[in-house]
């Protein structure tokens, strides 16, 4: 289920973070803010639906969620296909993002 609101959260993040790029990179009008802060509102309040009681943990393990989920946006949103390095890299973040989650802990 974490992995649920990761994926929903870099969504997320990832809206809000390109509507401030519209406007401050592509010169897009001011009321891409809009979106741009609702999103990121969105973003913070669903982290914080993951249980954990450390959230740097969880903050550590969505790090991976969130590179996959921005080399899947390039694709997807700015028709840019990943190479084999962001692939490659996005699957490495992953893996460690995989082993924060459910890494053994000593009680």
């Amino acid at each position: 289920m974490a992995y649920l609101w990761y994926a929903v959260a870099a969504l997320a993040e990832i809206a809000g973070c390109f509507a401030m790029w519209m406007v401050v990179r592509q010169g897009k009008s001011i009321w891409w803010m809009v979106p741009c802060v609702l999103s990121l509102l969105v973003f913070a309040w669903l982290l914080t639906r993951i249980e954990s009681s450390l959230a740097g943990r969880v903050y550590a393990a969505y790090g991976g969620v969130y590179i996959l989920a921005a080399v899947c946006w390039q694709g997807l949103a700015e028709k840019h296909a990943p190479d084999r390095w962001d692939i490659t890299g996005a699957l490495i973040c992953i893996a460690g993002s995989l082993l924060i989650i459910w890494g053994p802990r000593a009680s």
